[in-house]
């Protein structure tokens, strides 16, 4: 092969990731988009604030009750075609919000969150497929990352595009990143052959035992080399990763949507002050992301989800004992909730043994995750409301780290 034959094929393989950051930034920044804008939302439709708080909490729900529909759909398409469906979807979703009313908030909201949750369940299984095993833990942090990143130029965006324009075209306008991100799919599917690993065309079997629970409840290890793909329900290490899964996600979005409220209140932040001091937890999470696939070359993943969830535990104890210090803990906690999802994701993709079983055990994860997860702004709010303080609201976080840490270290203590 010539020199630049091997050039080509080098940045070929780049393709991939590329599409993979501008898929993730559709999967994140639809759902915080109406969070600066909320206001002149409730002002021009008469919402009330539980009808309001509907914006962030459909979602989340979608990425658990439309699980097992998303896995359907990736079952009977490709999943190239998979991915081509979600943008197609949130792009559609994204339009039907703008429209100035109530209906068609609540309505493109849902519709959005169908889009996602079938991206949430693909995504992974793109990534186990087509990128070579020693890339694989890289360009699942960069989508991680990619994800964050999508948050974060969409909270800092929508506010000043609605001072221009109104915040009909400025939740409008995200839009634009849907019809980028199908572009670049399209093109990196159309270069497949480029790719510089070959498409697998046979299940790869899993390395190490798996657990699996017998119909009479007892345990039987079994080593997974030439073995059938055993459903993901009659496996532990599923239920433990879903239970990890649900403690990050029940942290996160309770915390994403209650942090600028908290900061108002125990630290005298205004308004706009709080919103971007709670971007820092959302930035961070690059650092953990990115930092998560360097460790895992080196540590196995018990370890990582512990460390990840030590940290992690830095921001609800912060809070609670110093929240003055509240940079420090943002830092601390943004970079373990990037890694925690991050690491949850790498255990998945090497404990799998095929295409499908990859599929399966990522709606699996995901939809039971998510489900916790979405309980956690209802919760903490919640609380709040009824102690007038955020002790309560916190060391329910706090509980939930310590899921996350705990459960997901014993899950993850047989995967290489």
């Amino acid at each position: 092969m010539t020199t630049a034959a091997r050039r080509g094929l080098r940045g070929a393989a780049w393709v991939l990731p590329a599409a993979i950051v501008l898929i993730a930034l559709n999967f994140r920044g639809p759902i915080v988009a109406p969070a600066p804008v909320i206001g002149d939302v409730r002002v021009d439709l008469g919402l009330t604030a539980t009808v309001a708080g509907l914006l962030t909490t459909i979602p989340v729900l979608c990425f658990s009750l439309a699980t097992p529909f998303a896995s359907w759909v990736i079952a009977k398409a490709d999943p190239e075609r998979a991915v081509s469906l979600s943008l197609v979807i949130v792009l559609a979703g994204t339009v039907l919000r703008s429209v100035p009313s109530a209906t068609a908030l609540l309505v493109g909201t849902a519709v959005i969150g169908i889009g996602i949750t079938i991206g949430n369940v693909v995504v992974p299984v793109v990534i186990r497929r087509d990128t070579s095993p020693e890339r694989v833990g890289l360009v699942t942090g960069v989508y991680t990352s990619a994800l964050n990143v999508g948050s974060m130029i969409t909270s800092l965006g929508t506010a000043p595009i609605a001072a221009a324009w109104g915040w009909p075209v400025a939740i409008a306008v995200w839009a634009v990143f849907a019809v980028v991100a199908a572009a670049g799919w399209t093109y990196a599917v159309g270069t497949r052959a480029a790719w510089l690993r070959p498409e697998r065309t046979e299940p790869v079997p899993a390395t190490g035992p798996v657990e699996l629970l017998t119909e009479t409840g007892s345990i039987r290890t079994v080593s997974t080399s030439g073995a059938p793909t055993v459903r993901p329900a009659r496996r532990l290490i599923t239920w433990g990763l879903t239970l990890a899964f649900g403690g990050q996600a029940f942290s996160y979005y309770a915390l994403t949507a209650w942090i600028p409220t908290l900061l108002h209140d125990e630290i005298g932040f205004s308004a706009e002050s709080s919103g971007a001091s709670s971007s820092v937890f959302q930035i961070l999470a690059v650092v953990g992301a990115l930092g998560v696939p360097v460790l895992a070359t080196r540590w196995r993943p018990r370890a990582i989800v512990a460390l990840v969830g030590t940290l992690w535990l830095a921001m609800p104890l912060g809070l609670l004992f110093a929240p003055q210090l509240w940079l420090l803990w943002s830092v601390l906690g943004g970079a373990a909730q990037g890694g925690g999802i991050t690491v949850i994701f790498i255990i998945i993709v090497r404990i799998v043994t095929s295409d499908d079983d990859a599929r399966r055990m990522s709606a699996f994860v995901q939809g039971g995750g998510y489900l916790i997860g979405s309980a956690g702004p209802l919760v903490a709010g919640s609380l709040h409301g009824a102690t007038g303080d955020w002790t309560a609201p916190l060391l329910v976080v706090l509980v939930a780290v310590l899921t996350l840490g705990v459960v997901g270290t014993l899950a993850a203590r047989r995967v290489t």
